[in-house]
C-alpha cells in the first residue's frame, strides 16, 4: 500500500460504508431467525473492524498528501446534486409513509437502500466529472 491515495478511491469507498450500513440495518430490523445469521453478523463485524482500521491508515496517508483542487470543487458539486437526489427520495418515502403506503421498516430499508444507491451515484458521477476535467 504504498502508492498514492486519490480522492477517487476516497469517495468509492463510501460505497463500502454504505453497504456496511445496509447489512447493520438488516442486522438490526428483521424479524427472523435462522442459524446461519449469525455467521453472517460475526463475518460483517470482523470484516468492518478490519475495513475501518485499513480505511484509518489510508485516510490518515491522504490527509498528509498534497490536495487535487479541481478533484474537490468536483466533489463539492457532486455531493450538491446528490443532496438534490436525496431530498426528492426522503420526499417520496415520507408521503408514502403519510398515505400508508409504506411501513415503518419499509420505510428503513427504502432509507438506508437510497444510502446506498446515492453512494454509488455519488461515485459515477464524480468519476464522470473527473475524467472530463469539469
Amino acid at each position: 500500500m504504498k502508492s498514492k491515495v486519490t480522492l477517487k478511491e476516497v469517495v468509492g469507498t463510501k460505497i463500502i460504508y454504505a453497504l456496511l450500513l445496509v447489512c447493520y440495518y438488516w442486522m438490526w430490523a428483521r424479524r427472523d431467525w435462522h442459524n446461519y445469521y449469525e455467521t453472517i453478523q460475526n463475518t460483517v463485524v470482523i470484516f468492518t473492524i478490519i475495513f475501518f482500521a485499513l480505511q484509518a491508515i489510508r485516510i490518515y496517508k491522504y490527509s498528509k498528501e498534497e490536495k487535487d483542487e479541481l478533484a474537490i470543487q468536483n466533489l463539492r458539486r457532486t455531493d450538491a446534486v446528490g443532496l438534490k437526489i436525496m431530498i426528492a427520495a426522503d420526499i417520496v418515502i415520507a408521503f408514502g409513509c403519510a398515505v400508508g403506503a409504506i411501513d415503518g421498516s419499509m420505510a428503513g430499508y427504502a432509507l438506508v437502500g437510497m444510502v446506498l444507491v446515492l453512494a454509488v451515484v455519488r461515485f459515477i458521477i464524480f468519476c464522470v466529472m473527473d475524467s472530463k476535467g469539469v
